[in-house]
C-alpha cells in the first residue's frame, strides 16, 4: 500500500494538472522551500566562518586549555589534583600564569594595563613569537628581566622595543601603598585583538609574583596538548577529574564573544526556520487545489476498491515529496555556494585593502547544521502536508456515512 501511494503521488507531482494554477502553486512551493533552505545552510556556515576566523586569531595568544578557580582568584600549583595534570600523557605543555591588573609608566606618559606573568616555557604554549611586530619576544636574558607590550599600550606610551629607558610597573599591595618594578621592553607584538593589543604586558612569573605577593600561587593553568588529543574530550575528562571547584575553557570557551556568536546563530537560524515555515504553508494551498483537481480519479479509486487511508496517503506523500525535492534543492545548492566561496572568495568584504582581517566573508559548512536544517525542513513539509490529508481523509469518511 505505501509503495502504490508513492507511484501514484509521484506521478501526480510531475503530470499536466487541469488547471494550470495548481502546476505554477507547487513549483512555488518547491522554489520557496529551496531558496529558504539555501539561506539557512549559507547562514550557519557564515558563523562557522566568523567564529573559525576570530577563534584562529585568539588562538596566537590562547592556550587550547585554561584552568580557572570558580571561587576567588588564585588556585595553587603545589595542589596534588593540579600537578597531576602535568603528567599526563595529553598535555604537551603544563603552564601556570599570573594575570593581575597594574598600572605602566613611561617618561611622563601612564596608563593601565594587565599584567600576564608567565614561565620560561610559555613559547611552546602560545605563538606570541608569530605575532610580534618590533624587537624579539624573551622574558630574561640571563641577568635582566624584560616585558613584552601589545602593540597599543606602546603606541599609547610612546615606548618602543629594545629602548634604552624602562617602563615602571606598579601593583597595589597590601602593607604599602604601591609595590614597582622597573623593566626593560624587548618586544612589541599585534594580535588584531584590543583585548590584547591595548591592556597586554607579559613578563616574567617569577617577577609578577614579587609584584604581586604570590609564592605559589596562580590565577590559571594553562595547557597545550599533543596534537593527536581531541581539546573537547580532554575539557571532559579534565572537568570530571577537578570538579566542581574549577572552571575548564577550551580556547573558544575562554572569550564571552563565542558565546553571543552561538546565540545569535541560533536565533538566526529561529527566525529563518520561521520563514521557512510560511514557504511551506504553500504546500497546504497546493495540496488542497491538487485535491479539487483530481476528484475523479479519488473516486475511480474507490470503485477499484481503495480504503480512505490509501487515498490520504497519496497526498501526505505528495505534500512530502514536495518539501523533499525543496530541501534537496536548497541543500545541493547551498553546499556549492559555500564551496565556492570557501575556495575562491566569491563574495568580498569590501574593496579597501587591509581594512579587514580577511578580504571574502569566511564560511565552513558543519554537518551537525547540515542535518538541523534538513530535519526542520522535513518535519515541516511533513506538518503542512498532514493538515490537507487529514482534512480528506475526513471528507471521504463524511461523505460514506451519508451515502449509507
Amino acid at each position: 500500500m505505501n509503495r502504490l501511494a508513492r507511484k501514484i503521488a509521484w506521478r501526480y507531482l510531475f503530470s499536466k494538472k487541469s488547471h494550470s494554477a495548481i502546476n505554477a502553486i507547487s513549483i512555488v512551493s518547491v522554489c520557496g522551500v529551496a531558496i529558504t533552505t539555501l539561506a539557512l545552510v549559507c547562514t550557519l556556515s557564515v558563523y562557522n566562518g566568523f567564529t573559525e576566523l576570530i577563534g584562529s586569531l585568539y588562538s596566537q595568544i590562547d592556550p587550547q586549555i585554561k584552568i580557572t578557580p570558580l571561587q576567588g582568584k588564585t588556585l595553587d600549583t603545589d595542589e596534588e589534583a593540579i600537578e597531576q595534570i602535568a603528567e599526563w600523557n595529553e598535555v604537551k605543555t603544563f603552564t601556570p600564569v599570573i594575570e593581575e591588573n597594574a598600572l605602566c609608566i613611561y617618561k611622563d606618559r601612564q596608563r593601565p594595563v594587565l599584567v600576564k606573568g608567565v614561565p620560561d616555557n610559555y613559547t611552546e604554549l602560545s605563538h606570541i613569537q608569530d605575532i610580534v611586530t618590533s624587537g624579539t619576544f624573551q622574558l630574561n636574558d640571563g641577568r635582566i628581566d624584560y616585558v613584552s607590550l601589545g602593540i597599543g599600550v606602546a603606541g599609547q606610551l610612546g615606548v618602543v622595543a629594545n629602548s634604552p629607558y624602562p617602563v615602571e610597573l606598579y601593583a597595589p599591595n597590601p602593607s604599602q601603598s604601591f609595590n614597582g618594578r622597573r623593566i626593560f621592553v624587548s618586544s612589541t607584538f599585534c594580535a588584531n585583538q584590543a583585548i590584547y593589543d591595548d591592556q597586554l604586558a607579559i613578563i616574567p612569573l617569577s617577577t609578577a609574583r614579587e609584584m604581586f605577593s604570590y609564592t605559589t600561587e596562580a590565577t590559571a593553568i594553562e595547557l597545550r596538548l599533543t596534537p593527536t588529543t581531541n581539546e573537547n574530550e580532554f575539557a571532559k575528562k579534565l572537568r570530571e577529574h577537578l570538579g566542581d571547584a574549577y572552571r575548564v575553557a577550551t580556547h573558544i570557551q575562554q572569550n564571552d564573544w563565542y558565546k553571543w556568536v552561538q546565540i545569535e546563530k541560533w536565533i538566526t537560524f529561529l527566525i529563518l526556520s520561521f520563514i521557512l515555515m510560511i514557504a511551506t504553508f504553500n504546500v497546504i494551498g497546493a495540496l488542497s487545489m491538487l485535491i479539487i483537481d483530481k476528484k475523479r480519479d479519488i473516486d475511480t479509486l474507490q470503485n477499484l476498491g481503495a480504503d480512505d487511508r490509501l487515498i490520504s496517503k497519496i497526498f501526505l506523500v505528495e505534500g512530502w515529496l514536495i518539501s523533499a525535492i525543496g530541501a534537496g534543492s536548497g541543500l545541493i545548492l547551498g553546499v556549492i555556494l559555500c564551496y565556492l566561496q570557501q575556495e575562491y572568495g566569491i563574495l568580498k568584504l569590501g574593496s579597501s585593502e587591509g581594512v579587514f582581517i580577511t578580504d571574502a566573508y569566511p564560511v565552513k559548512l558543519e554537518l551537525l547544521d547540515t542535518l538541523a536544517v534538513t530535519a526542520i525542513v522535513l518535519i515541516l513539509g511533513f506538518v503542512t502536508a498532514w493538515y490537507p490529508a487529514k482534512f480528506l481523509r475526513k471528507r471521504l469518511l463524511t461523505a460514506k456515512q451519508n451515502e449509507q
